[in-house]
């Protein structure tokens, strides 16, 4: 507004500048928690909290507005999860009955079952399978991040993290977005657009020119490359125990592990994010 004053017009000016961060914590809490949570609602919140950021933003006392705002803007997404009720530990309960189902039936058949068999066993829908499925993938991409899902209390990173623990962080941020490129491109496709483009699976199997049932295992499997993957560098304990690297499967799987190591190294990949351990706009 042309007739607003000097300081009015700094203020909006500062709020427009750190829109886009707003959506880049939203996206990042909406990774967290189950697909059912409205994205709109959040946005809303985190607006909201960024012009009373703004409002009390205190330049004099040397903190920059970027960080400031996050944790404001943050403490106000948590706010609203906190009144959405999205049951946390419903989902963990789920999850761990199509676990335990997945492994009986694959005890029995020797072989990994199809999702309409444990549908079958469970006594509900495919479409309930999927859905379990969908949430607890959500949780993966949180935890490969390098946080741990719980309640809304607990999801939000510390503010002040100490230099270490943030250094930790960025390398593994870096890690990921290095193990995401190294992908084949089928799966590479799959996370870019579900997980980053928050594009909706129907559009995504449109584009593969496959179906939605299809996407979904690509999903899986690309989840469990990353896993792995990241487990192989930054946590060799982690990885996943299987026979000696031998056949065409195996060796596939360790050609993309040194994929991810030749990508980068710690200094490019702690250039993906900014001191703050927020991602920097390409």
């Amino acid at each position: 507004m042309s007739g607003a004053p000097p300081r009015e017009r700094r203020r909006e000016d500062v709020v427009q500048e750190h829109m886009p961060l707003v959506g880049h914590l939203v996206r990042e809490m909406l990774a967290r928690v189950p697909q059912h949570v409205n994205r709109d609602d959040l946005m809303s919140a985190g607006y909201a909290a960024l012009v009373h950021a703004a409002r009390g933003f205190d330049a004099e006392r040397g903190v920059p507005f970027a960080r400031f705002a996050a944790a404001r803007v943050r403490g106000a997404l948590l706010d609203e999860l906190r009144g959405l009720d999205w049951a946390s530990r419903s989902v963990r309960q789920r999850a761990r009955r199509t676990d335990s189902a997945r492994q009986e039936l694959t005890a029995e058949l020797g072989r990994t079952p199809t999702v309409q068999e444990v549908a079958e066993k469970l006594g509900c829908s495919v479409d309930d399978i999927e859905t379990a499925d969908d949430d607890v993938h959500r949780a993966v991409v949180f935890s490969l991040q390098g946080f741990a899902t719980a309640a809304a209390d607990d999801m939000v990173t510390e503010p002040s993290a100490g230099p270490e623990e943030m250094l930790i962080r960025r390398e593994r941020l870096g890690y990921l977005r290095h193990a995401v490129d190294a992908l084949p491109e089928r799966l590479r496709a799959v996370v870019q657009g579900y997980f980053f483009d928050e594009r909706p699976m129907a559009r995504i199997a449109e584009d593969l020119g496959v179906t939605e049932s299809r996407v979904s295992q690509l999903r899986a499997e690309a989840l469990g490359l990353l896993r792995d993957g990241l487990n192989t560098h930054l946590d060799p304990a982690l990885a996943t125990q299987g026979p000696a690297k031998e056949g065409c499967v195996a060796r596939r799987r360790a050609a993309y592990y040194d994929q991810i190591a030749v990508r980068g190294d710690l200094r490019t990949r702690l250039a993906m994010t900014g001191l703050d351990g927020l991602p920097i706009a390409a």
